[in-house]
Parts: C-alpha cells; sequence; structure tokens
C-alpha cells in the first residue's frame, strides 16, 4: 500500500507539472558532456570521440529521474570543423514521463592569434515527450484491491518538436571562456494544453588548466584544472564550480552546486557537493560522481545522485600526425 501511495503521489506531482516551466537534464560531469553544455564543443577531441553517461537522480526516492545520454563527435580538419550527434533520453517517476531527444551540432574553428582560437556553434535538435499511462496508479485500481490496469482511458498525446540553440568558444592551451543559448526558438512541449513552452537557457562556462613539470609529478602531463558553470532558465539559476586533479592514470577532484548568495525562500541557495574519481587509460576514461544534497531535499532522504561516464577517443591512422600537432583546448576536459 506504501508503494501505491508513492506512485499515487508522484503521478499527481507529475500531472501538474506538465504545464508548468521545465528544466533541462544536467550533469554532474560536465566536463565529460561537453556537448550538453554548448554546441562549441563538438569536435574538441584529438579527432574522434565516442561518449555515454548514466545519471540516477535522488535514489531515495524511487525512479525520480533517471537519464541516459550518448554521443559521437568528429573533427574533420579539412574544414575546420567539428561535427556532432548526441542522444538523450530522460526519466521521471517510475519512466511515466519521458523525454528523448536527437540534436545535432556544428562547430567551426578559427585562429583568432597565436594559439588562441574561436568556435562559434550551432545545434538542431528533435524531441518528444509522453506519458506512459501503464505506469501511473489511478483511484479506480485502488478501488478495485489495487487492480494491476485502470478503466482510465489515455487522453494526452505525445509531442515532437524542434529546437534550436548555438553557442561560442574561445580558447588556448591554459583556459576557455565560452557561453550558449538553447531553446532559441521557445518551442511548446506541454502535453496539456497550446501554452507551456520551453524558456530559453542561457549559460557561461569557464575553466583553467595548469600543466605540473618538474620532480613533483613524474608525467608531464598530470594537471590541476579549475572550472564553473553557470546557468539560468526562467525563474532557477544555479552555478558549478569545483577542481579535479590528473595524476596519470587517475582523476579525482569536488565540486559544488548552488548560490549562496542568493536566497531560496529563506534558506541559502545550496544544492549538492560532489566528489568525482576517474581512470584513464590510453583512449579510455571513465569516471563516477556522488552528489550529497545538502539542500532542504536531503532532510527527506534523497539519498543522493549516482552518475557514470564513459568516453572514448582515437584518430584515425592517416590523420594521427595532425592530430599530434593540433592544438588541443583545454576545454576538452
Amino acid at each position: 500500500m506504501k508503494r501505491i501511495l508513492s506512485h499515487i503521489i508522484l503521478s499527481v506531482c507529475l500531472i501538474s507539472s506538465i504545464n508548468i516551466f521545465a528544466q533541462d537534464v544536467l550533469f554532474t560531469q560536465f566536463y565529460s558532456t561537453p556537448m550538453v553544455l554548448s554546441p562549441s564543443f563538438a569536435g574538441t577531441s584529438i579527432e574522434n570521440r565516442l561518449a555515454s553517461n548514466y545519471r540516477n537522480q535522488w535514489t531515495g526516492i524511487s525512479k525520480a529521474f533517471v537519464t541516459y545520454n550518448f554521443s559521437y563527435d568528429r573533427y574533420v580538419p579539412e574544414f575546420n570543423s567539428g561535427i556532432g550527434i548526441m542522444f538523450t533520453h530522460d526519466r521521471a517517476g517510475d519512466g511515466a514521463l519521458r523525454a528523448t531527444n536527437v540534436a545535432m551540432q556544428y562547430a567551426y574553428e578559427a585562429r583568432l592569434w597565436g594559439k588562441t582560437f574561436f568556435r562559434p556553434g550551432l545545434q538542431f535538435t528533435w524531441s518528444n515527450r509522453n506519458i506512459n499511462f501503464n505506469d501511473l496508479v489511478f483511484s479506480d485500481q485502488l478501488v478495485r484491491g489495487g487492480a494491476a490496469t485502470s478503466l482510465e482511458q489515455e487522453i494526452l498525446e505525445p509531442i515532437n518538436y524542434f529546437d534550436f540553440g548555438t553557442g561560442g568558444l574561445i580558447f588556448n592551451q591554459s583556459y576557455w571562456i565560452g557561453a550558449a543559448v538553447h531553446h532559441l526558438n521557445q518551442p511548446r512541449e506541454s502535453l496539456f494544453t497550446e501554452f507551456g513552452s520551453i524558456p530559453r537557457r542561457y549559460s557561461v562556462h569557464a575553466g583553467w588548466r595548469h600543466r605540473f613539470k618538474g620532480n613533483v609529478f613524474k608525467k608531464s602531463d598530470n594537471a590541476f584544472v579549475m572550472a564553473a558553470h553557470y546557468q539560468s532558465q526562467a525563474n532557477f539559476d544555479q552555478l558549478d564550480i569545483g577542481a579535479y586533479l590528473e595524476t596519470a592514470p587517475i582523476t579525482f577532484g569536488i565540486w559544488y552546486r548552488g548560490l549562496p548568495m542568493k536566497k531560496n525562500n529563506i534558506n541559502p541557495n545550496n544544492d549538492a557537493v560532489a566528489a568525482i574519481i576517474g581512470y584513464y587509460a590510453g583512449p579510455y576514461k571513465i569516471g563516477y560522481s556522488y552528489d550529497i544534497t545538502i539542500s532542504s531535499l536531503g532532510i527527506g532522504n534523497s539519498a543522493g545522485t549516482h552518475e557514470i561516464s564513459l568516453v572514448y577517443e582515437w584518430a584515425n591512422k592517416r590523420n594521427i600526425k595532425l592530430a599530434k600537432r593540433r592544438i588541443m583546448p583545454c576545454a576538452k576536459f
């Protein structure tokens, strides 16, 4: 009975949220999903990059938010361009509310001066949003002793829409700074009314990479990285800020998410602290992060958030020499 009641409460929340503004999918390991930040990051690997991400948010709530992300991007030296494709699937509430996005990205890489480059980018997205009524619990099921199916008819049809975004990135071997705007056309995503357009999401991201040399670290490719990512969408905004240390073959770091200077009602706007650890061997990288909820939601035993990332980068044989000569942006994370 307790499980049925929890499903009812979560289902009511989902249905009631159909006609309000929604926030985009966010990742703690945004450094391993740069194409989610901005289309300007398409093609910022040595040549080819395959990446996948899994996020299970607030595991103390039964399947509250589960997100899958898969992407492939490539640098095309003949055209100084990067191209990419990204697939994202998000489920909320035992899979009842589902969203699927397929995005195509393009970025052009232009030299500004010396070893500093500028990358404008574009993104075109097809999206689908729907509700699986079989995963919801209705009152007639309770009246009939917890029946497996409901007599209610599906009244909401899936919705499909196109979306557009853009971004810009400036980088060299030591730092990067960029900005992006998603949902430029503010498409309608509501399943219930003719309203409910997606508000534009604005973001700014920046970072600095310092490579160690000398006797302290044996390998010169070890580095310390600091990064920050601020984004705002409708009445919501947040800041991710942190640092990680690369000591081959291990990466570890810590991140903070929130805006303590901005009050949430009467409480500081703190969200989470995340610990990360990663391992990389040649072209393979794997990362794990755990978010410790520090907001008032943690009182309800949200049990934190787990996230896993897998990345594989490689260059074709004919372009290996070019890949080694190419000035790689530190923004490749």
